[in-house]
């Protein structure tokens, strides 16, 4: 079966028909070209916008929720293969389900069709004025990012520790680690506490 068949075998429907491959691998491909090429263009679209606020735009556009609605506009729902439970309970409106689905297709033309055309299809999907032309409430800081990303896990409250404090007084340099519980998560630096934290966190939403 060709990738861009196969990006709409959901894992329900290998169960009913054996032999078939599921979506899965190539989710896993195009979530790391989405958050590249999307990351790209944040880059270069905005030189001046600080790591921490080009990262709360990207989580904001590679988020489930927005995956989701650009699937149905694209008309992926239709297209899935599902197992008859999967259907009968809603399979083809679930965001989750949704947003993989989108991702898989990306894996499916990355492998098809290469680099360059994913490029120009998430431009289409994704248009400058849509990165450019964000909300105050669809750009939120790392810090919030990861505590509504942790919550909506189970998870403990991010907490913050202050691991050194280098340089002068004029030009003081913070390392800051973020834990959840005893687990730590990741650690970042800046020329203020708040930076640093800020920095951790934003390190700490690619590996919760």
């Amino acid at each position: 079966m060709p990738p861009s068949k196969q990006a709409f075998v959901h894992r329900s429907y290998v169960n009913e028909h054996p032999g078939a491959a599921s979506n899965e691998r190539l989710e896993f491909l195009g979530d790391s070209i989405l958050s590249l090429i999307i990351s790209s263009r944040l880059y270069q679209l905005l030189p001046d916008l600080p790591e921490g606020q080009l990262t709360a735009r990207r989580s904001f556009l590679v988020q489930t929720s927005t995956l989701a609605t650009k699937a149905k506009e694209l008309k992926l729902d239709q297209k899935l293969l599902l197992s008859t439970g999967e259907e009968q309970s809603g399979g083809r409106t679930n965001t989750s389900l949704l947003a993989n689905t989108f991702e898989a297709v990306l894996g499916a033309l990355y492998l098809e069709k290469g680099l360059s055309t994913c490029e120009k299809y998430l431009t289409e999907i994704f248009p400058d004025p849509e990165l450019l032309n964000m909300s105050p409430s669809q750009v939120k800081d790392p810090k919030s990012l990861l505590q509504e990303k942790a919550q909506a896990k189970g998870f403990a409250t991010p907490r913050y520790k202050t691991i050194t404090t280098s340089g002068p007084d004029h030009a003081r340099e913070f390392t800051v680690a973020v834990f959840i519980g005893s687990r730590k998560l990741a650690s970042g630096q800046g020329n203020s506490k708040q930076r640093a934290e800020s920095a951790a966190a934003a390190s700490a939403l690619n590996v919760i």
